[in-house]
């Protein structure tokens, strides 16, 4: 039943995308599992037992996103909330309204490009050029087709919902935890990347 539940979350997601009527009153799952990771990582990433206290959270957020996602399944609605769940969990439609946009800021002038993929990559835009701006975008929209959309479609299909939550958390934890401070990232240079998803 996942691969159906998976080509209307797909069909959903890319007439939908993300609605912003519905997010302004209500937090987005992503930003809720950041929210998470974030109080965990400053609670519990601290030596001298970071990297045990770390094992045991992301067993437990693993535990409690398969959890999660078992309850959804197991409701008798015939797949309703599941393919919902699925459909927001993807950003197919996010990545190419934010790439679109980038194209649309460059043609216009390259500030309203650099503006726009100021939004979906963590470099330094000042001295990028329009051909720098396109390959931004370009990499930007490759990393987060694999983050976004072909990596959590490849783990619903594999595991279902508790396949695709386990995933979207491990994800969200992994561009959280662990990433160069301001201070640390002065002495080490800039680190590039970025994500919109």
């Amino acid at each position: 039943m996942t691969a159906p539940i998976l080509a209307l979350a797909l069909t959903i997601d890319a007439l939908l995308g993300e609605p912003d009527w519905l997010w302004r009153r209500l937090p987005h799952p992503a930003a809720l599992m950041g929210r998470l990771i974030g109080n965990l990582d400053r609670r519990f990433n601290r030596p001298p037992a970071a990297r045990r206290n770390g094992i045991a959270v992301a067993a437990a957020l693993a535990v409690s996103a398969a959890t999660l996602g078992w309850l959804i399944h197991l409701i008798p609605d015939y797949g309703i909330l599941e393919t919902l769940t699925v459909a927001i969990l993807l950003a197919q439609r996010s990545l190419v309204d934010h790439v679109r946009d980038v194209a649309r800021g460059l043609r216009r002038s390259l500030v309203d490009g650099k503006a726009a993929v100021a939004l979906i990559v963590g470099r330094d835009i000042a001295p990028m050029r329009k051909a720098d701006v396109a390959r931004g975008a370009i990499e930007s929209a490759a990393e987060n087709l694999s983050d976004g959309v072909i990596a959590p479609a490849f783990w619903y299909l594999v595991g279902g919902l508790p396949g695709i939550l386990v995933y979207k958390m491990a994800n969200t934890a992994d561009s959280m935890v662990g990433h160069l401070t301001r201070a640390t990232a002065t002495l080490a240079g800039p680190r590039p990347g970025g994500t919109i998803c």
